[in-house]
């Protein structure tokens, strides 16, 4: 997803090359595993615009050293996938290993584009993975990609300023959420819980967590509906939000005044993937003590229901020349012993083993005030609703909503369920252009 990517590259940006030592060996694996000779090694290329799966490669050519790998930033999301139809459309310069966003596993993975992994041996790895995420790479009997990292719903609050509006605790659910919305936008004219300006992703969490499933995809049938009882719910609760002047409207997430405002206290949480416990700390280090992680607020009292916002895979093509090889790299670096490196360098990742484990859940984080922030993001990463599916044009989807839902933030004119309306009529027209069976 697009915030995704402008995040995991401020977050990856900070590892400085060459600041961990690989370990070597691979857990399942044996020098030269799907290679070839010393004399003619097999070269594997990789598209990543994740920075810490090189931290791996040193490491997996040591255990493996009938295989060499180059690790390439072919962009954006966007540009890479289109760099990817194109390769794969000219027969030529199509890539081993190739990073994708959850949503983009389906448009490449329905018409046949990537390979099925399980019979390299995909399938037995399911247990190290949240359900959630699990799911994002399995369609139907087959698996077309492994989990790389994951973005958890859940709640980033500024005790400081949350405590200045009377308020000792973040809120257990969208209720208390709206009273503490009130309460902090008493504080002063540029107070607010929250800013949004066309979050597509955080609407969708919110719609995730309520239970709402607007797509459903059976291969190359897709139903979209905005209109079921829980969505519903969901979207007249952020409608409610922003009428009542609730969340900044005018703060764009990333910017300069996102950061200043993060900063100085004026915006007193975001609902956003646990990746931004990396990136946090740079943009707003004055608030350094202040900022507590929290899961999302429930719907109900008592209940413990999560979404994500956010996260990546990675998949072969089914073009490329040396499967074998590119899956014995993809198991080492998203589960074997090349994981660790990229967890230590901030990947935040799926896996139960590394979830689930004392060192990463007992560490105090001082940015957060010496919170075991790890526990909060294992267990919202646990609790993610599974179910939840893409259409496989949703590359062009979220693109297209983009400029349906502008206006509506920067006039106040329409309403949400507008423009969920406009965008499910233009998707199911495009879906059937692009010759999906949509409606």
């Amino acid at each position: 997803m697009r915030l995704l990517t402008k995040a995991w590259t401020v977050g990856v940006a900070l590892v400085t090359a060459g600041a961990l030592t690989a370990c070597s060996g691979a857990g399942g694996t044996t020098g030269g595993a799907g290679g070839g000779s010393a004399d003619e090694p097999v070269k594997l290329t990789v598209w990543s615009w994740d920075g810490t799966v090189e931290l791996a490669v040193p490491g997996f050519e040591k255990a493996n050293p009938g295989i060499e790998v180059e690790v390439v930033n072919a962009g954006s999301s966007s540009d890479e996938y289109q760099a990817l139809d194109n390769a794969i459309q000219a027969g030529s310069g199509v890539p081993d290993l190739v990073m994708f966003e959850y949503f983009a596993v389906p448009y490449f993975a329905v018409p046949g584009k990537l390979a099925d992994l399980g019979p390299l041996g995909a399938a037995e790895l399911a247990d190290d993975y949240v359900p959630s995420a699990w799911n994002n790479v399995t369609i139907g009997d087959g698996v077309y990609a492994l989990p790389s990292d994951f973005g958890p719903a859940v709640m980033f609050w500024n005790e400081a300023t949350f405590a200045k509006a009377g308020i000792d605790e973040a809120p257990a659910t969208w209720d208390e959420y709206y009273e503490d919305a009130k309460r902090i936008r008493a504080l002063g004219d540029d107070y607010y819980i929250t800013q949004d300006t066309n979050d597509l992703f955080f609407l969708l969490s919110l719609i995730w967590q309520a239970g709402g499933r607007p797509f459903e995809v059976d291969g190359t049938t897709v139903h979209i509906d905005f209109a079921a009882p829980e969505t519903q719910k969901a979207v007249a609760f952020w409608q409610k939000m922003i009428d009542e002047d609730l969340v900044n409207t005018k703060i764009s997430a990333w910017s300069d005044d996102w950061n200043r405002a993060l900063n100085d206290g004026t915006l007193a949480s975001q609902n956003m993937g646990g990746w931004l416990t990396s990136t946090l700390p740079e943009r707003a280090p004055d608030a350094a003590g202040d900022f507590r992680v929290a899961l999302m607020p429930q719907w109900e009292k008592g209940e413990k229901v999560g979404a994500e916002n956010g996260g990546s895979s990675f998949g072969i093509p089914e073009a490329a020349a040396n499967k074998e090889a590119a899956y014995t790299f993809l198991e080492y670096f998203t589960h074997g012993e090349g994981l660790q490196p990229r967890v230590d360098a901030g990947a935040f990742v799926p896996n139960t083993s590394v979830l689930d484990s004392p060192e990463f859940q007992d560490v105090k984080n001082p940015y957060f005030g010496d919170q075991k922030t790890g526990e909060v993001l294992a267990e919202a990463s646990n609790i993610a609703a599974v179910g939840w599916q893409y259409p496989p044009f949703f590359e062009w989807a979220r693109s297209t909503y983009a400029d349906i839902a502008t206006p509506f933030y920067t006039s106040g004119e329409g309403s949400l369920e507008e423009v969920l309306q406009t965008w499910e009529q233009r998707s199911v027209e495009y879906g059937n252009e692009q010759g999906f069976q949509v409606d």
